[in-house]
């Protein structure tokens, strides 16, 4: 019998944390084929090149789609998605795939979805029916309503997706693919001195050891605050130098993602830096995601607005200083506190979140054996590629 064919497609760094033990699953299954297509800024040298760590990993990239707009507005943010189903609807005729494995909410990923609908290819979506700010959770949602089979990662998100009339026998709830990955790093642990290389090798700024005390920053544009980013990492990075100084903590800054607004976070990180305030700093575009799970271990805290502080955080006891609307909602562990942009609330959280130290291991989004469940699932299901709306009793 011929394998099924499952084109997964990759648009960012966020997305292959996410998705890849599923990959490492079909790839493992006698019933199931990978086809693997990276785009966006997955491809791109200013976003940290994922697709070398997507290699490095052992995956054969089937297409590479560039199709990401320069620029980080919301107009280029919505021609890179009109360019995305271009790009993306060739891609699939090519390939033919029995499904698209997609993730979450981001733009590149909802060009995929309407690509593979318009092409009469089922959807399988993970992480949906999640809420949060940003326009991310409108993108999530009309995902979900593309979407033929649906893997949400905890029980409210089930609930919501079956409130927007999806049918019960193709919701499931696994958990997040992610903390499979997670929970694999934790049990295995990178060594420290291969973190304290890489750190020498990659990125720029004041070097030091891990073995010591530091402190994470991940903070991204909030697209429906455009032309605020600026003014909230400045926040930010005040209070986070204010610490550093006074308890000589060193930090490592990633990067922000390619979302609109991404270059007035930046602006705002090179200002600081221009300023030469960037003492005990070190920079990132990106991170191999087992340096980043072992980091994320042994730091003090992550300040941020990033998904992982709020999903991988849970499940490894980070401290989390979560800044602005960005995750709005989303479930989340009592690993995290929540302050709004000014940097006297953003310091007085990190340094409740030091004191308190490291917290208790909760599963808000599974316990780490969502992508072989995940499988299972796609091995044997049955679609009918025209959807209906079922009709629940609103109470």
């Amino acid at each position: 019998m011929d394998k099924r064919k499952v084109c997964v497609f990759l648009g960012s760094r966020a997305n292959y944390s996410s998705l890849k033990s599923v990959m490492r699953h079909i790839h493992l299954s006698d019933k199931l084929e990978l086809i693997l297509i990276v785009g966006a800024s997955a491809l791109l040298d200013k976003y940290g090149e994922v697709v070398n760590l997507v290699e490095r990993d052992g995956f054969s990239v089937n297409e590479k789609l560039f199709m990401l707009i320069e620029g980080e507005t919301p107009e280029t943010m919505a021609k890179s998605t009109g360019l995305g189903l271009i790009e993306l609807s060739g891609a699939l005729m090519k390939y033919q795939p029995d499904y698209t494995l997609i993730v979450g909410d981001r733009f590149e990923m909802l060009a995929a979805a309407i690509a593979s609908a318009y092409n009469n290819i089922p959807i399988v979506h993970t992480m949906g029916g999640e809420v949060s700010g940003s326009i991310d959770e409108s993108i999530r949602h009309a995902i979900t309503k593309l979407a033929h089979i649906h893997f949400p990662a905890n029980e409210l998100a089930r609930q919501r997706i079956f409130q927007m009339g999806e049918p019960e026998n193709q919701v499931f709830n696994y958990g997040c693919p992610r903390i499979d990955t997670i929970k694999e790093i934790l049990d295995n642990p990178s060594n420290n001195e291969d973190i304290n290389k890489f750190i020498r090798i990659e990125g720029v700024g004041d070097i030091f050891d891990i073995e010591n005390e530091f402190l994470i920053i991940s903070q991204h544009p909030v697209t429906t605050e455009y032309g605020q980013g600026k003014q909230q990492i400045s926040e930010t990075l005040k209070a986070i130098k204010e610490i550093s100084q006074e308890r000589n903590i060193p930090i490592i800054l990633i990067w922000p993602n390619s979302d609109a607004g991404s270059d007035d976070v930046a602006s705002g990180i090179r200002i600081f830096r221009e300023k030469h305030q960037d003492q005990n700093f070190h920079f990132f575009k990106n991170l191999p995601l087992e340096y980043y799970v072992s980091l994320m271990d042994k730091a003090l805290c992550l300040v941020g607005n990033s998904s992982s502080g709020i999903r991988e955080g849970s499940f490894i006891g980070t401290p989390v200083v979560n800044i602005g609307t960005r995750q709005n909602d989303r479930a989340r562990g009592k690993n995290v506190i929540d302050v709004d942009y000014n940097y006297e609330n953003i310091k007085k959280a990190i340094k409740t979140q030091i004191d308190h130290g490291k917290y208790e291991s909760e599963h808000v989004y599974g316990n780490g054996n969502a992508g072989k469940q995940i499988v299972k699932v796609l091995e044997t299901i049955k679609i009918n590629i025209q959807k209906r709306f079922i009709k629940r009793e609103i109470v």
